[in-house]
């Protein structure tokens, strides 16, 4: 009986401490993120104001609601931005505990200059799009999938260029080895994680030091008891490793959040057609703000090896 008392409070205690852990990266319940909280960090003081001219910008633009649903039913909202009726799509996937008009302003911005069409999607667990779990890429994969299909359908032969921003970035990496519809054209990743293991392994060290490493078992098994999902099912990766299309990889030589060498990993585990673009200085999803002009001939070049037409830069859109 002893024995047995014995195993029931330590897997009490196993239970309890794993679903702290999951409470910690993956619970959000409560999708309340505005798009001008930014970062509080000292390194992002120089460029606020630009931030939130460009957030204030995107926000100002009429779209038209758009909604889906997910493979496994869960709602997605997004907001898609028309230019021009048959103009290629670029569909935009924000980061962590983060919104599109803020992740996405500047690329947002950009494929507008470039005479894109913009589908900014909130992911789930964010915005108004449903669910309370953020899964770090491995369920969202399966939703950027929807998103391209529903692109897809509603614009059959229209170009479709994928892109994202930190967890965003990852997103739409992981789904590069996926039955993506021959609409899409190529990935755009910026600034992303290796791997969910490894930035979460990165993120416990910078909070936690060396005591992390204990955290990290009970944070698997909490993804998998309370988020029903396996941390490890998926990764950038992996993924890049059989991706179908194109990638350009953009990443701040400053990130002090994502290192920078993560994208590196990406770029040297691609097997299809690649680039690599580091923007010197930039800190962490800013790459933009901080050199729009190396960032924009960037996209250019790579839309450009893709088959793509843009509108020139002189004739750009403020």
């Amino acid at each position: 009986m002893t024995l047995i008392l014995i195993l029931v409070a330590v897997a009490v205690v196993i239970l309890a401490v794993s679903y702290a852990a999951y409470r910690i990266p993956f619970y959000h319940p409560n999708h309340t993120e505005s798009p001008y909280d930014l970062p509080p960090e000292e390194q992002y003081d120089p460029y606020r104001e630009a931030m939130t001219a460009l957030i204030a910008e995107m926000d100002a633009t009429p779209f038209e609601p758009v909604e889906i649903s997910g493979q496994d039913g869960v709602k997605l909202f997004g907001r898609f931005y028309n230019m021009a009726g048959s103009a290629p799509l670029l569909i935009g996937f924000h980061g962590f505990k983060s919104t599109a008009l803020r992740d996405m302003s500047g690329g947002g911005k950009l494929a507008r200059q470039m005479g894109m069409n913009v589908l900014l999607v909130d992911q789930r667990a964010h915005g108004r799009s449903d669910g309370r779990t953020i899964s770090f890429g491995v369920r969202e994969r399966f939703d950027c999938l929807c998103w391209a299909q529903y692109a897809a359908k509603r614009w059959p032969g229209q170009p479709i260029v994928l892109m994202g921003v930190s967890m965003g970035a990852a997103t739409v990496l992981m789904a590069s080895d996926l039955d993506l519809p021959e609409e899409v054209k190529g990935i755009i990743a910026d600034c992303p994680y290796s791997d969910p293991s490894a930035i979460i392994k990165k993120v416990g060290r910078d909070s936690m030091g060396g005591a992390s490493i204990l955290l990290y078992p009970f944070i698997l098994l909490g993804a998998r008891l309370y988020g029903s999902f396996s941390l490890t099912a998926a990764s950038p990766v992996k993924a890049v490793r059989r991706a179908r299309v194109p990638i350009l990889l953009i990443h701040g030589e400053d990130d002090r959040f994502v290192p920078c060498d993560m994208s590196q990993e990406v770029f040297d585990a691609c097997t299809g057609p690649k680039a690599r673009v580091t923007i010197p200085a930039a800190p962490h999803a800013i790459a933009y703000v901080l050199d729009p002009d190396k960032y924009g001939q960037a996209v250019r070049r790579f839309l450009a090896s893709a088959g793509l037409e843009t509108r020139p830069a002189e004739s750009q859109i403020s």
